[in-house]
């Protein structure tokens, strides 16, 4: 894993927190889990990327909807 984090004050929970956060948002996490399961058949693997990118695009549309519909003062910064 490439994620550091410094400790300041020795706050150690905020800076495991913070390491936490990296680590997802890098992907190694998710990295490790796959090495650790091993193979997959190639429906398998199919599956959950279907499966991924149903959930991302949801994800997208909702914060989208968000920006345009919902809330007109979004892109005055009000």
């Amino acid at each position: 894993m490439g994620v550091t984090t410094i400790v300041k004050n020795g706050n150690v929970d905020g800076a495991l927190r913070i390491f936490k956060q990296k680590g997802i948002k890098s992907g190694d996490q998710k990295k490790l889990k796959e090495r650790y399961i091993g193979y997959e058949k190639r429906g398998v693997k199919k599956r959950k990327a279907r499966e991924e990118a149903i959930k991302n695009s949801r994800k997208n549309n909702r914060n989208n909807s968000y920006r345009t519909n919902n809330n007109r003062n979004y892109r005055r910064g009000n």
